[in-house]
C-alpha cells in the first residue's frame, strides 16, 4: 500500500508563513502527480495547488503567487510554502497523491493523507 504523512500545519498570524510538506512511502511504481487540498469548516475540499511534473502546476486563482508547490522525486515528497496567509486560508490541508503500485496492476489511483491543519489569525 502507498501511505502519506503530512506535516508543517499549526498556528499563524495574518501575513505570517507555513511550510507544509508529505512524503510518501510504500509499494511505489511512480508517480503521476502530488498536491494539496484543503477544507475549511462547512466548505467542500478543493484544490490548493498540484504538480505533475516539471512546470506542470496549477493552483487555486486565491493562493496564485502567495503559495508554491515543489517536490523532492527521490524522496517521494511534495512541499507547499504558504506565505502572506490570511484568515480564509485556515483549513484542514490534505496530501493527494495519484500513483500506481508495484502489486497492483491497473489504473493508478488517489492516495490521501489524514490531513494537517492550518489556522491563520487575523
Amino acid at each position: 500500500q502507498v501511505h502519506l504523512v503530512e506535516s508543517g500545519g499549526g498556528l499563524v498570524q495574518a501575513g505570517g508563513s507555513l511550510s507544509l510538506s508529505c512524503a510518501a512511502s510504500g509499494s511505489i511504481f511512480s508517480i503521476n502527480a502530488m498536491g494539496w487540498y484543503r477544507q475549511a469548516s462547512g466548505k467542500q475540499r478543493v484544490l490548493v495547488a498540484r504538480s505533475a511534473g516539471g512546470d506542470n502546476t496549477k493552483y487555486l486563482d486565491s493562493v496564485k503567487g502567495r503559495f508554491t508547490i515543489s517536490r523532492d522525486n527521490a524522496k517521494n515528497t511534495v512541499y507547499l510554502q504558504m506565505n502572506s496567509l490570511k484568515p480564509e486560508d485556515t483549513a484542514v490541508y490534505y496530501c493527494n497523491v495519484e500513483a500506481y503500485s508495484d502489486y497492483d496492476i491497473g489504473p493508478p489511483k488517489d492516495y490521501w493523507g489524514k490531513g494537517t491543519l492550518v489556522t491563520v489569525s487575523s
